[in-house]
């Protein structure tokens, strides 16, 4: 499986929601500078996020975007399933009637059973986890993502 931009980015734009969680709502322009995002592809993500209830808006002088849920209460595989769907390594998982080899196929269960333990990993990392396990307390970290 490969990630799109949408989940990568979505994940650095939370990362950076997170990490700056005390300075309240955070502009776009903010986001779009630290992340290396640009402005319209960032909202794009952000309404995303917003009709999700993972962030929420905040309007006037000082508006911006903020966090609706704590950063321990989003994980990994909710944000790839936003931005990817429900994704199975191979299609036969989903829609066995794609392949006609699916009722005999020796491998199948196999990437089924990889394929939950993929989600299986990514709903046990919060975006909290991220901040404090890898990026050691560092912004920086959000730019490898």
């Amino acid at each position: 499986m490969k990630l799109s931009t949408k989940t990568r980015y979505g994940t650095r734009i939370l990362i950076e929601l997170a990490l700056r969680v005390d300075q309240g709502a955070i502009q776009v322009s903010q986001i779009s500078s630290k992340q290396k995002i640009s402005v319209k592809y960032l909202e794009q993500l952000l309404y995303t996020l917003k009709q999700a209830g993972i962030v929420k808006s905040v309007r006037g002088p000082k508006g911006g975007h903020l966090l609706a849920k704590n950063s321990n209460e989003i994980f990994l595989g909710q944000i790839v399933r936003l931005f990817e769907g429900q994704t199975d390594l191979v299609e036969c998982i989903s829609f066995p009637e794609k392949c006609e080899m699916s009722a005999d196929c020796l491998v199948r269960n196999a990437w089924h059973d990889a394929t939950s333990v993929l989600y299986e990993k990514l709903d046990g990392i919060s975006i909290a986890d991220l901040i404090h396990d890898n990026g050691k307390n560092n912004p920086a970290a959000c730019q490898s993502l």
